[in-house]
């Protein structure tokens, strides 16, 4: 009797929680920061300058061999005027516009038009339609989750082409690399306006816009929470995993086979970015409906963070190890390449565990096992806007008992070891784990922050169990 009590209880406290995570999220979802002078000018800042980063890193590679620091002492000796840079830069193309548009065509076609079929023969992969998180609205959003499928299908005929059929040659995008920049930058520019304007005149769902009267930090951040059109295509969804993760592995390849046609050879550190970016993607596809729970799908409204940052920043910044080792190949000795073999594996191998043990001990309530033994918790109270008491649990086992972010580390991890790869000659290679290093410090503060909102003196309860971040004992 006793136990069946309890385990009501347990059932009574799990509905409460998510009756309450609906209700708080009104309050919290979305945007995190307010329009302070700070903020204002730290968008404009974003607005200005991303775009000339991603230039300057692309230019740097094409006129200087990589070298961040010879534009600018050529500027600043006289050798070189801006104009000079410029005028040697490639310009947009019709050919690299053909491209670019059947690209993108095609990832359209394959996402709405083509049902996941992998789910029905791929034990343990959740395909086909799912259902997101709850909106602010209220509104739980289906979608069709079909992004490894169309990975496949995409690099199936990748590689027909490559061996077979012979239409282009695999060094296409590098050879219309930036031209295809300026093709990016139309597409994330445009489909960001487009998302703003939708957000005024015909949104999706009105209740999930959110303005602040700011135009600058609306078109950043976005308006709408998930515009959509039509029942299927989400900006968010498709923008965040098509068209431009598909596409970094198709990018290292044919930086790969650039090496090849250049020097006759594929180096083992251009061997080693392609494995282990691949296996990253891999694993945000096999995870896509994971992903749907995840911060951008359940926190991000739609703006030009999202809609250049996926079309541009992700697929030119991200890819830099593969470009700089076109420039300069670096043919690793075995004990160097076994050693960042084993790191980017160790930090996949981080990364995926810690966020299966907090999806298992959410999905079970905690009625599982982490490392062999029931999970250790602390639970946490808090108040809705109209006084209800509700509960929730937060994992103090497992490497969640390591560190709070834990899985960040792992990521971490694995950018190193990507650009290790490119050796120590140039600073360039060694972007991504800077960027990367920000990003998730960042995203810890941003999620700590919220939490402690949430739980108030409980969250610090929590802090005091777990009192690291992301790498015990240090931070």
């Amino acid at each position: 009797m006793a136990a069946h009590q309890e385990k009501k209880l347990a059932q009574e406290r799990k509905h409460k929680t998510t009756q309450y995570d609906t209700q708080t999220s009104q309050v919290q979802w979305g945007r995190a920061w307010e329009v302070d002078w700070f903020s204002l000018a730290s968008i404009l800042f974003l607005l200005m300058f991303a775009p000339l980063i991603v230039y300057y890193f692309i230019m740097a590679c094409d006129q200087y061999q990589c070298s961040l620091t010879d534009p600018v002492i050529d500027l600043f000796t006289g050798n070189k005027r801006l104009s000079d840079i410029w005028n040697k830069t490639p310009t947009l193309t019709y050919r690299a516009a053909g491209i670019y548009s059947l690209w993108v065509a095609f990832q359209v076609i394959l996402y709405i038009f083509v049902p996941d079929f992998c789910h029905k023969f791929l034990p343990g992969y959740v395909g086909g339609v799912q259902e997101g998180a709850v909106t602010p609205a209220g509104v739980v959003n289906k979608y069709e989750i079909n992004g490894l499928q169309a990975w496949i299908i995409t690099h199936v005929l990748w590689f027909a082409n490559a061996y077979y059929f012979h239409f282009f040659s695999p060094t296409i995008i590098f050879d219309n690399w930036i031209p295809l920049l300026w093709c990016a930058n139309i597409l994330g520019y445009a489909i960001s306006t487009f998302a703003m304007i939708k957000g005024y005149c015909f949104p999706t769902n009105a209740k999930d816009c959110k303005f602040t009267g700011n135009f600058f930090y609306d078109y950043m951040m976005g308006i709408e929470f998930n515009p959509r059109i039509g029942r299927w295509f989400d900006f968010k969804l498709f923008f965040n995993g098509r068209p431009g993760i598909v596409a970094w592995t198709l990018i290292n390849l044919s930086y790969a086979a650039k090496q090849q046609e250049l020097y006759g050879q594929v180096t083992n550190s251009m061997i080693l970015v392609n494995v282990l970016q691949g296996i990253y993607v891999l694993d945000f596809f096999w995870n896509e409906a994971w992903y749907l729970k995840t911060i951008d799908i359940c926190h991000d409204h739609f703006g030009w963070y999202l809609g250049w940052g996926d079309c541009v920043w992700l697929p030119y910044l991200y890819t830099l190890q593969g470009l700089y080792l076109v420039y300069h190949p670096v043919q690793l000795g075995p004990a160097n390449a076994v050693g960042i073999l084993m790191l980017g594996l160790i930090g996949y191998y981080i990364f995926r565990v810690t966020n299966h043990q907090k999806d298992l001990f959410r999905r079970t309530d905690g009625n599982c096992k982490i490392w062999g033994k029931k999970p250790e918790y602390i639970e946490c109270s808090y108040m809705s806007v109209d006084g209800t008491k509700y509960y929730s649990k937060l994992m103090t086992s497992g490497f969640w008992g390591w560190a709070r972010h834990f899985n960040y580390t792992g990521d971490l991890m694995g950018s190193l070891a990507y650009c290790l790869t490119c050796g120590f000659a140039h600073i360039l290679p060694y972007f991504y784990i800077v960027y990367m290093t920000i990003l998730l410090t960042h995203r810890c503060i941003r999620d700590e922050h919220r939490c402690l909102s949430k739980y108030g003196k409980d969250w610090k309860h929590y802090t005091a169990a777990v009192p690291y971040r992301l790498i015990p004992g240090i931070f």
